[in-house]
């Protein structure tokens, strides 16, 4: 018998399998998806192994993010799946420099050279396998349907990739407009990359002869071409092994112990071991019994908004439109805050078509008596709808969601508000807002993940909600990123958690987001004693039963959550009427409205800004995604004003240098940096009487910052910081030797009772990052 060497790599969302023989030829492999049933499929592979090499024994290992367990259950040696990639590579592909690695939930890019080290992800599975397949179902394909699309684009369009619940913000607005699945589906590949570079190389760059690893980049060919497009000027060269897909579990095959086992002894041990049952941890019911439901129902049964019938209206009413990332509302109320009229519904990536039905259905129900005297928009699409259709008053959607508060807690101190794909919380103290916290670039637990979630199952959101209030056992599915929480709800499934456990589950989740990483509480005292949750999340009692549980508060829940930022802007519109007629566009008017929209570039600089241009039918337009008037398309006047901003980045900025034959000490480069944009002046005049010629990076732009994209060492830095290693790489392009970018810790004093004049943190240390 000849000897056989085995290597078992259990992934997040796959499992891969090799047999070889002692001269490294394959006589066995698989690659299969796991859907979460590890041991299922682990079995499913060990029986197929069987057919091909019978009762030969195998010398085994273990290896992948899921492995520990089974190797656990079979007694088979447990190696660490990055010590298995670099065996693999060391012995088949010794030449290699860096090697990305894609899995489903994971990304890893492996220096070789110069010292060995590992980049991986790790709270966020953006840009990983899991993440394409989302986007995949998106444009109703597949992820080799994605390819085969991305193979004829003509367009990159910048999405997104740290999240996917944004990432789908991005892409359907994109398919609304008008843009091909084709060019979406390459900008979705070329986000994959962008992340993966972007998130993990963090200050190491990539260079040499690259190896692309893992199953994305081995079964879709465009995504390995936007990699190989992204670093061509900066790499030697690029591979992907004939068995890329399989890499690790082949690694894994070198690092075998002297033990061998049958097939059939494996599929013994795996029979009898009940060890895989109980991975997921169990929660605290919500409701310890019915009456105790109860009570919390009377209790938020207290908070309701007065209504009454739009067609018992009479004179002033007044309406308040909340276009939001995923949904419109609409409330229509008169001068005392009675709403007669109410709206709320996903606008599937089109608000004014959802406007136009709302604002018919409130014309053919208005009585004669009654009439629109004010209008208010605020949200997302504030600027659009009031374009559209001529709403006189828009406000910030922070300031109408407090007012909405106010009318019912006048002493409210701390609102939270969880919507569709963001999550809010105001502080608030003597009626001003003293702090606002915002989730920046997690979606994770807002309201689209548990509602794409419940339709997953086929249920309603209410329905999937209904059913978390009796759980018994809801399990713990954690606060990471929803593509990892996605694998712990299918876990749970396997493990026989019902859909009221893991909708409880998610229940917990979203309000520990919120609290531990959007609020990043320490102390529930900081929450205040006025507590107003609203969104729509909040209809959910699941959530809101949550919030209270874990926050350790009793808190106010109106009735109208969903609608408080309509409501709060129908109040606006109340207090701001001048009482003259608003002009908002008629029933008539209505009836012959029609709009169509045009993606484009501005000309009008360096930005170029993405344009959509919204034209209406009587010859108006409005234009989004522009950066400043130029792309709006607004005239200039006569008596333009003088532009600040552009005469003082001339002031500062426009000196000129000494010129490099004539500078005594030669050239030394400026970066075009954070303080520099108050102490240029200083430092040119300073460098040049010393006899130097100064030069300047370029002006920042996106191609600044992708000059330096790969040499960032942290996320968390701020965008200014980010450009800073851009502007340095322009001047060592530039061939300028000397760099001259000083840490400055303090500044003037501006007034006489400052407390101190320390510099930002970022400005005093990022010159020692650089």
């Amino acid at each position: 018998m000849q000897k056989l060497y085995m290597g078992i790599d259990v992934g997040s969302t796959t499992v891969k399998a090799v047999v070889r023989n002692a001269e490294g030829e394959i006589l066995f492999s698989q690659y299969k998806r796991h859907f979460s049933d590890i041991l299922a499929t682990v079995r499913e592979l060990f029986e197929e192994t069987r057919g091909v090499i019978g009762d030969n024994p195998v010398s085994a290992a273990i290896t992948g993010s899921g492995g520990l367990l089974i190797s656990e259950i079979l007694g088979i040696g447990f190696v660490q799946e990055v010590i298995a990639t670099k065996t693999a590579v060391s012995r088949l592909y010794p030449e290699a420099d860096v090697v990305i690695e894609l899995g489903g939930e994971d990304a890893k890019i492996l220096y070789l050279s110069n010292g060995l080290e590992q980049r991986m992800n790790g709270t966020c599975a953006g840009g990983t396998g899991s993440f394409i397949d989302q986007m995949a179902i998106l444009l109703k394909t597949d992820a080799k349907g994605l390819d085969s699309l991305a193979e004829k684009h003509k367009v990159i369009y910048p999405i997104a990739a740290r999240c996917g619940v944004f990432a789908k913000s991005d892409i359907q607005p994109l398919l609304n407009e008008g843009a091909t699945k084709e060019d979406i589906a390459a900008s979705v590949l070329q986000a994959v990359v962008t992340q993966t570079i972007s998130g993990l190389a963090q200050g190491r760059p990539i260079r040499g002869n690259i190896l692309f690893l893992g199953g994305p980049l081995h079964y879709l060919p465009q995504l390995r071409i936007r990699f190989e497009e992204t670093l061509k000027e900066k790499a030697k060269s690029f591979s992907a092994p004939e068995n890329g897909q399989l890499f690790v579990a082949l690694g894994a095959s070198y690092m075998t112990d002297k033990k061998e086992y049958t097939i059939e002894e494996i599929l013994s041990r795996l029979s009898e071991n009940k060890k895989a049952k109980h991975q997921i941890t169990r929660m605290e019911p919500l409701f310890s019994d019915d009456e105790e439901y109860e009570s919390f129902k009377k209790r938020h049964a207290g908070h309701s908004a007065e209504r009454f019938d739009i067609k018992e209206a009479e004179g002033e009413l007044f309406l308040g439109l909340d276009i939001g990332s995923t949904t419109l509302k609409a409330v229509l109320c008169d001068k005392d805050g009675r709403i007669c009229y109410s709206h709320y519904a996903k606008n599937d990536g089109s608000p004014l078509m959802l406007a136009i039905d709302i604002l018919k259905s409130i014309y053919s129900q208005l009585p004669e008596k009654a009439f629109i005297a004010n209008a208010a928009a605020t949200g997302y699409g504030e600027q659009l709808c009031k374009a559209a259709f001529s709403v006189p008053e828009g406000e910030i959607e922070t300031i109408a969601h407090y007012r909405a508060a106010s009318f019912f807690v006048p002493d409210v101190d701390f609102i939270i508000d969880i919507g569709g794909q963001d999550m809010k919380c105001m502080k608030l103290k003597n009626g001003v807002i003293e702090s606002i916290m915002l989730n920046e670039a997690c979606s994770s637990g807002c309201g689209s993940f548990i509602h794409t979630f419940a339709e997953s199952l086929g249920l309603t959101a209410p329905e999937f909600a209904k059913a978390a209030l009796s759980a018994k056992n809801p399990v713990d599915l954690g606060t990471r990123c929803t593509v990892f929480m996605n694998s712990r709800v299918k876990q749970a499934q396997k493990e026989g958690a019902q859909v009221g456990d893991i909708s409880a589950g998610l229940s917990y989740s979203v309000v520990r987001n919120a609290l531990y990483k959007v609020i990043k509480l320490r102390d529930t005292s900081l929450l205040g004693r006025n507590i107003v949750v609203q969104g729509g999340t909040f209809y959910n009692d699941a959530v809101l039963r949550c919030f209270e549980l874990v926050s350790g508060r009793q808190v106010i829940r109106p009735d109208i959550a969903g609608i408080m930022g309509a409501f709060g802007a129908a109040l606006i519109a109340r207090d701001r009427y001048s009482g003259k007629p608003c002009g908002i566009i008629s029933a008539e008017e209505l009836e012959h409205f029609s709009f169509d929209n045009k993606l484009t570039r501005c000309s009008g600089c360096q930005n170029k800004c993405r344009l959509t241009i919204t034209r209406f039918d009587d010859g108006r337009r409005f234009v989004s995604g522009n950066r400043c008037e130029k792309g709006a398309g607004i005239a200039e006047t006569a008596e333009k004003l003088p532009n600040m901003y552009e005469y003082k980045y001339k002031r500062l900025f426009d000196y000129t240098p000494l010129s490099p034959d004539k500078a005594a000490r030669g050239v030394i480069g400026i970066p075009r940096v954070l303080n520099m944009y108050e102490n240029y002046p200083l430092w040119f005049t300073f460098l040049t009487r010393l006899g130097f010629s100064v030069q300047l990076s370029a002006r920042s732009s996106h191609a600044i910052y992708e000059k330096g994209i790969e040499s960032i060492p942290s996320e968390s830095a701020c965008y200014p910081a980010k450009l800073a290693h851009g502007h340095i790489m322009d001047l060592i392009e530039k061939e300028i030797m000397t760099i001259f970018y000083p840490c400055v810790s303090y500044e003037i004093k501006e007034y006489e009772k400052a407390g101190n004049h320390f510099n930002c943190p970022m400005v005093i240390s990022y010159p020692q990052v650089i």
